[in-house]
C-alpha cells in the first residue's frame, strides 16, 4: 500500500514537472515568434532602404523561424494527450524539416546571386545592430530550447532549436560580411561563408523530414 502510494506520488511529480517544462517550451516559442517577427520587419525595411539583398534575405529567414515557432506551439499545446502528442510530434518534425529546406533554398539563391552579380553587402547601422543583437539572443534561446527538448523527449523541439542555432550563424555571417567588406573590401566574404553552411542546413532538413533531428537522439542532443 505504501509502495503504491509512493509510486503514485512519483508519477504525479513527473507529470507536474512535464507540465512545467511544456509551459516553458511554449514561452520560449512565444519569445521566438515575437522577436523574429520584429527582426524580420526591421531587416526587410533596413534592407530595402539600404538596397541590401543580404538584409532582406535575413528578414526572410526570420519569417521561416516564425513559421517553425508556430509549428512548435501547435506541438506543445497537444502535449497532454499522449496519443495525439506522438502523432503531432511526427508531423511537427517534418514541418520543421520543410522550414529547413526553405532556409537552404534561400541561402543558396541569395549567396549565388550575390557572387554572380558581385554584390557587396551595403553598410547599414540598423542591420549591424540587429545582427549583433541576434548573436546575443539566439544562443540563449537555443540552450533553453534544447534543455526543454531533452526533458520532454521532443525531437521536433530539438530540431527547432537547431534551426534557431543556424539562424544565429546566419546573424554572424551577416555581421561578418558587413564588417569585412567595410574594413577590407572583401565583398565575397558574406556569400562564401553562407555557402559553406548550406550542406549543414540541408542535412538538418533531410534528417528532420526523415523523422530525425540534430543527428543524435533526444538523450544526447545538446
Amino acid at each position: 500500500m505504501v509502495y503504491n502510494r509512493k509510486m503514485s506520488q512519483q508519477f504525479i511529480q513527473l507529470q507536474n514537472n512535464r507540465v512545467q517544462q511544456v509551459q516553458r517550451g511554449r514561452n520560449l516559442e512565444y519569445i521566438t515568434i515575437g522577436y523574429n517577427s520584429l527582426e524580420g520587419i526591421i531587416a526587410i525595411i533596413a534592407g530595402l532602404t539600404a538596397g541590401s539583398i543580404a538584409l532582406v534575405g535575413f528578414g526572410f529567414d526570420s519569417v521561416i523561424e516564425v513559421s517553425s515557432g508556430a509549428v512548435l506551439l501547435w506541438r506543445l499545446y497537444t502535449d497532454k494527450d499522449e496519443a495525439q502528442r506522438n502523432q503531432v510530434e511526427a508531423i511537427s518534425l517534418r514541418l520543421v524539416g520543410v522550414c529547413f529546406m526553405a532556409l537552404a533554398a534561400y541561402v543558396a539563391f541569395d549567396s549565388i546571386s550575390s557572387l554572380v552579380r558581385r554584390e557587396a553587402p551595403d553598410e547599414s547601422l540598423p542591420g549591424i545592430i540587429l545582427a549583433a543583437l541576434s548573436l546575443i539572443i539566439m544562443p540563449l534561446l537555443v540552450r533553453a530550447k534544447r534543455e526543454v527538448a531533452r526533458n520532454i523527449g521532443s525531437n521536433a523541439l530539438a530540431a527547432d532549436a537547431q534551426q534557431t542555432q543556424l539562424c544565429a550563424y546566419l546573424s554572424a555571417i551577416l555581421l561578418g560580411g558587413l564588417l569585412l567588406n567595410a574594413l577590407f573590401g572583401w565583398w565575397w566574404a558574406d556569400p562564401v561563408a553562407a555557402l559553406i553552411m548550406l550542406p549543414i542546413i540541408a542535412k538538418e532538413g533531410i534528417e528532420a523530414l526523415r523523422g530525425k533531428s540534430c543527428g543524435c537522439d533526444k538523450r544526447t542532443c545538446h
